[in-house]
């Protein structure tokens, strides 16, 4: 709103007004503004929801070897990264973007799941909340329509990067198509040009491999929203550990969002240039503003817990972002943290099942996601099981400890991403 309002002050040579045509200048902005709200708003929501006693259901304090009661906790927290992330991109975004409508779509899509999750947990005193099928469901369908849109959308284009050999030298030239066109590339790591088709890789279709790969597009995004919303759920169980984690994931993401919209940066990179993304920079930087800000509260011991409204949203946005910017098989690497939250549940629980079977109780770890399993006590684990990794680790960690070194992994992963665009 403020954009439009300050491009349309500047005709009048109103002093200052042209900064607001600065990416960067807004960008900031967003990010002050971002902060001051979450810590403004989210003191004035969790006095609000302790004077009606709306509290996270007690944890119990057995999973904690140092026996930390979390009692009379609000829950619900996502409402405040929600609110301080929303704001200053409607006030300061171009809102006729068609990538940060498919940001904000995202955001109070999976914000209203996740609520649902927190009120029937809450209100329903359901341990479980919503039925597993229902999220799935509500992931699925944000992924199908981000998909869906970046499909038909005339506005969705980019300009694909061309490397060009020098005549007498073993050096290359990057440049970029001259018209921007819908396309299938995307990013991958540690390969020469970096680009892979979803079209090349349905060739085997023949001449419907372009419509193939746009259903395997689809279903790629379908995969990544669910996948990353999920993995961001289950690393939500420490204080402050998936706030600070989806913090850095996000500066991670700002960056690539920055140069895959900046034609030089894009050539310097070797990657697709993509015409008006930059706005997403605008909303990553409301949303590192968000989490930051969150953990003002969040930061051990939490004075209030994220709940499923903020992880679910935080993980379908990263995922989004990803797919928009073609970054999306950069995913494993960069949120790698919460890849391995989601496999150490899959193969815990698959393990499981396939020994009962045999009429064996044994588990690999002493708890899942993996982040519990390094605070788990010997005398805590279940007597009749037994664990293939029941010496790892061989003493339990303070939860800030486990939730700050998991940050490290983060940054070095984030670090690590990076890199990956000039590894090839």
């Amino acid at each position: 709103m403020l954009y439009y309002l300050f491009r349309f002050l500047e005709q009048f040579n109103i002093p200052g007004a042209h900064l607001w045509s600065y990416i960067s200048f807004r960008a900031l902005l967003t990010l002050i503004l971002s902060l001051l709200i979450s810590a403004w708003f989210g003191e004035r929501f969790i006095k609000w929801m302790k004077r009606r006693k709306i509290f996270e259901t007690e944890r119990d304090p057995s999973i904690d070897p140092f026996g930390v009661q979390k009692k009379g906790v609000p829950t619900m927290g996502g409402i405040i990264i929600i609110v301080s992330l929303l704001v200053p991109v409607l006030l300061l975004g171009r809102l006729r973007n068609i990538y940060l409508i498919l940001m904000i779509v995202t955001t109070l899509w999976l914000g209203f799941l996740g609520f649902l999750d927190d009120y029937i947990k809450i209100f329903r005193q359901k341990k479980d909340g919503l039925k597993g099928r229902y999220k799935i469901v509500g992931q699925v369908s944000i992924g199908f329509i981000v998909g869906l849109v970046l499909y038909v959308s005339p506005d969705v284009v980019m300009r694909e990067n061309i490397s060009e050999p020098q005549k007498n030298a073993t050096t290359e030239v990057v440049k970029h198509e001259t018209e921007a066109h819908k396309s299938l590339q995307t990013t991958i790591p540690f390969t020469k040009h970096h680009n892979l088709s979803y079209s090349e890789v349905m060739s085997f279709v023949g001449k419907h491999k372009v419509a193939a790969g746009w259903i395997l597009f689809v279903i790629i995004t379908i995969l990544v929203v669910t996948a990353v919303s999920n993995g961001a759920n289950l690393n939500d169980g420490m204080d402050g550990m998936c706030a600070g984690n989806s913090a850095i994931i996000g500066v991670a993401l700002g960056i690539l969002a920055y140069v895959s919209s900046h034609i030089g940066y894009a050539s310097y990179f070797d990657i697709m240039y993509i015409p008006y993304s930059e706005e997403l920079v605008i909303f990553l930087c409301a949303f590192v503003g968000a989490m930051i800000g969150f953990l003002w509260y969040n930061a051990y011991p939490a004075q209030i817990f994220m709940g499923d409204t903020g992880s679910l949203t935080i993980g379908g946005i990263i995922g989004v972002c990803a797919v928009i910017i073609h970054k999306e098989l950069l995913l494993p690497i960069l949120c790698g943290i919460f890849f391995v939250e989601s496999l150490s549940v899959i193969i815990q629980t698959q393990w499981f099942k396939l020994q009962k079977r045999k009429g064996r109780r044994v588990r690999v770890f002493r708890s899942t996601p993996i982040h519990d399993n390094f605070r788990k006590l010997d005398s805590q684990l279940d007597q009749t099981s037994h664990y293939i990794l029941k010496d790892w680790p061989r003493r339990p960690f303070h939860e800030s400890k486990i939730t700050i070194r998991f940050w490290i992994v983060t940054i070095i992963l984030a670090a690590l991403t990076i890199i990956t665009l000039k590894v090839r």
